[in-house]
């Protein structure tokens, strides 16, 4: 068979044209005359139809199992995308309940939670707050009123006609004994002996025979047991006087109380809890009334004792602890805003989901080295704010955070949203709270890849049952008129919300084929907006430098060739090394056992390829077709599997009518990373063949494409980037018009080259070959035909594959050969 009569060869000779190398949009095919012409409509919800079912059918499920998992790759616009959906959805739903935490006066450690109506929250909060000030002002004011001063004054005479009494009766027993009476004003009580009418003074006193000390300390003692009887009249009558004052202080209490506290009974008659609390918090204050006196009413010119001094001299016990903390409102979920704005439901996306953000906390204070806390220093979590509408989180964030998501799960499985204290782990237990749990009613909303999704459905079983609906993010869209049009919708969304110049008609047309690029498919579009978002940002940018408010093609072009260049800095090195041949990589010529093949490098995003040398040597002997890179450790599993499809389409071809007896390597020369994939097997199959025929490779070209055991060459990814790097390694070294790449047939579709490769191919000096088969791909490799089996099964004579046959009996021959004579030793 020759080329002139082998069809197969004639078809895959022929390369590509100019105009299939990539798939440009007409500006003049669009409509718009600018970005800012182009209707809003679904936006990016019309591209993911399956994740917007998923939205939908938890939208109307009630419960707690029917939450969403979110699955995509990163940059997708996970996050946006669902927010997106449902702030409108969220915005048609009522505003949630408010939530405050109310101090129990029956188990101060159970504080009480209270839903109120949206925005109630807040207005009970200051209007218990206003009457109880309103209170303590009504109290004071109390003080200048003739009502509340006879009152007092009645009761104090009363007292001091009393005290005095009792007074005057123990100073006349105690002169009666010979004594006299002197009593402090802390109501110590001192007495001293007299003589001729006078006190004894401390030296006369001890000048004294001791027999006549003694005689008066035990008459002193005598007396003071008989004056304990008027003492402890004194003391009833003093505690007497305070009942009355604090009898009299509860009725202005009371009286203020019921007054202030009106208004409130009214408003929130209809919230129980409320009218029980207030009822409760009335009764604390008659109960502790003397917290609520103002500090020192004497001050404010009333007539009533100074705090911690009755009128009378007599000290006037310590002021109560301060109660007031108790009255407090703990408003835990304030949806007043919302509801002023008629906002809807909330919308929460959580970027930190520590246990205290997301599920809340009881916080605690310091005092004089010890810890307190109260229902005052409950805090809400997001799970809270978003309790009554919808929750995103990045499951990433999640699980990295230790407790949030059993936290979670365990609000989901019991309905309830109970606060856990962080000390709970704590092998020396802190005294807590324990607040009620409010009812949890919310749809949650995980976002994250796929294998996060795969590894929660395989690892916990809680998991299915909580989250039992996958919104699935496509990468891709079809590219066709109408999903363009849509897509230039999502894309003028995307101006608007970034506060962009507008685009004009030739940038639209651009970022769609750039789209295509970044899809790499001619017939697709990337769901991906995150990166195009990036380089309409940079290209707005570019033309604000340029003094311009209309965003041109030009400026994509840029933004795009300056964000490689800012990432391209590993790949110029490695050009540099190809450039001083460092790197040894022909790019013309032809060599037995070595082809050109191609690979991609990441690094960080940015994605560029590089061409390599691969070698083979074969030679007699039982040990094979080595894989060296697998021998090193540096191949991966699938390259390894490409190696043994390699050896399993030698023995398809060539080992029917005798065994396959040889033994040889294959190299990535200069290769000192790892290396993974099949990408190459085309390309080590190549090599491998025209060692064995001596047919020498033309090292202008390059090859790609994986290898199937029928001799298929199947697609392969990052072509563009493949094609592109020996492309720029040629041009840097000068173009011949003989340079090329073979490449999968498969992967013509995939092909958006840069311009510079395009325009090489439209003057006839770069060759791009797709190729079906490794025949085809020989054929254009050696400018030999690959030759088909006769009947008497060789192959035609003078083709590629009767050279390897030959070549192949040969080295079986002398591996027979030279085991004959180790036979005969044996």
């Amino acid at each position: 068979m020759t080329k002139k009569t082998d069809p197969t060869f004639l078809r895959a000779a022929k390369p590509l044209a100019p105009e299939k190398l990539r798939n440009r949009l007409d500006p003049a095919s669009l409509p718009y005359e600018d970005s800012r012409r182009v209707p809003r409509k679904n936006g990016q919800g019309a591209f993911q139809p399956r994740a917007m079912q998923a939205l939908r059918m938890a939208l109307m499920i009630p419960g707690l199992e029917y939450n969403v998992f979110v699955a995509g790759d990163p940059g997708q616009g996970r996050t946006h995308f669902v927010r997106g959906y449902l702030a409108p959805e969220a915005a048609k739903r009522p505003t949630p309940c408010d939530f405050i935490y109310l101090h129990n006066f029956e188990d101060e450690d159970r504080p009480l939670a209270v839903s109120l109506p949206a925005g109630q929250g807040r207005a009970y909060k200051t209007a218990l707050a206003k009457a109880l000030a309103d209170v303590r002002q009504a109290i004071a004011a109390s003080f200048d009123q003739d009502a509340y001063r006879r009152k007092h004054e009645t009761l104090f005479k009363r007292f001091s006609a009393k005290r005095d009494s009792i007074y005057n009766k123990m100073e006349a027993m105690a002169r009666d004994k010979g004594f006299a009476l002197d009593m402090d004003d802390s109501g110590g009580l001192t007495i001293m002996p007299m003589v001729g009418g006078r006190v004894m003074g401390d030296e006369e006193y001890g000048r004294l025979a001791p027999a006549r000390r003694k005689v008066l300390k035990s008459k002193g003692e005598k007396l003071l047991s008989e004056i304990g009887v008027f003492l402890r009249k004194l003391n009833l009558s003093e505690q007497g006087f305070r009942q009355g004052e604090v009898k009299l202080h509860r009725e202005v209490a009371a009286e203020a109380l019921a007054e202030a506290l009106k208004p409130l009974r009214k408003d929130f008659a209809e919230a129980p809890k409320l009218v029980a609390h207030m009822e409760a918090v009335e009764k604390d204050i008659l109960d502790n009334v003397e917290s609520y006196l103002p500090r020192d009413p004497a001050d404010k010119g009333g007539a009533g004792p100074a705090q911690g001094q009755h009128a009378d001299g007599h000290s006037q016990p310590p002021q109560p602890d301060d109660i007031s903390y108790r009255h407090d409102v703990n408003l835990f979920v304030d949806n007043s805003k919302a509801a002023r704005a008629k906002a809807g439901a909330p919308v929460i996306v959580e970027d930190h989901p520590t246990p205290f953000n997301l599920l809340g906390s009881i916080e605690r204070e310091s005092e004089l080295g010890a810890f307190y806390t109260d229902f005052t220093l409950v805090r809400a979590g997001s799970v809270h704010r978003a309790n009554g509408g919808f929750l995103i989180i990045n499951v990433e964030d999640l699980m990295g955070n230790q407790g949030s998501w059993e936290g979670l799960l365990r609000a989901l499985r019991s309905g309830f949203l109970r606060m856990e204290d962080p000390g709970d782990g704590e092998q020396a237990k802190t005294r807590t709270i324990e607040p009620e749990p409010i009812p949890l009613n919310l749809k949650i909303i995980l976002v994250g890849t796929d294998e996060a999704y795969e590894t929660l459905l395989a690892g916990d079983d809680r998991f299915r049952k909580h989250f039992k609906l996958k919104a699935h993010l496509q990468a891709t869209v079809e590219r066709s008129a109408g999903s363009i049009r849509q897509y230039l919708s999502a894309l003028s969304g995307i101006i608007e919300q970034a506060a962009l110049p507008p685009f004009s008609r030739g940038a639209l047309a651009g970022l769609v084929d750039h789209a295509s690029r970044l899809a790499e498919d001619q017939k697709r579009l990337t769901l991906s907006f995150t990166q195009l978002r990036g380089r309409m940002i940079e290209a707005a940018a570019i033309a604000r430098m340029e003094g311009r408010e209309l965003v041109e093609l030009s400026d994509l072009n840029r933004a795009v060739a300056e964000h490689d260049f800012r990432a391209n800095l590993f790949e110029e090195e490695f050009m540099a090394d190809y450039d001083r041949e460092i790197i040894k990589v022909a790019t013309g010529g032809t060599a037995v056992g070595r082809a050109n093949g191609l690979s991609v490098t990441l690094f960080g995003d940015y994605e560029f390829g590089l061409p390599h040398q691969i070698s083979c040597t074969v030679g007699v002997g039982h040990g094979g077709i080595l894989d060296l890179e697998r021998e090193a450790q540096l191949g991966g599993p699938i390259h390894t599997k490409g190696m043994m499809i390699i050896k399993s389409y030698l023995v398809r071809l060539f080992a029917q009518d005798k065994p396959l007896v040889l033994t040889g390597s294959l190299c990535f020369e200069q290769n000192y990373a790892g290396v993974e994939g099949d990408s190459a097997s085309g390309a080590e199959l190549a090599a491998l063949l025209s060692a064995l025929s001596g047919a020498p490779i033309d090292l202008s070209l390059a090859f790609t494409g994986a290898v199937s055991q029928s001799g298929a060459i199947m697609a392969v990814g990052g072509v563009n980037r493949k094609v592109e790097g020996f492309f720029e390694v040629c041009r840097r070294r000068g173009l011949t018009g003989r340079q090329g790449v073979l490449f999968p047939a498969d992967n013509a579709v995939h092909l958006l080259l840069k311009d510079e490769v395009v325009e090489a191919v439209r003057a006839g000096q770069f060759h791009l070959y797709p190729v079906a088969s490794i025949e085809q791909a020989m054929t254009i490799l050696t400018g030999l035909p690959a030759g088909t089996r006769r009947k008497d099964g060789r192959y035609t004579p003078g083709s590629l594959y009767s050279m390897v046959d030959l070549r192949l009996a040969e080295l079986a021959k002398l591996a027979a050969m030279s085991e004959k004579p180790r036979k005969g030793r044996a």
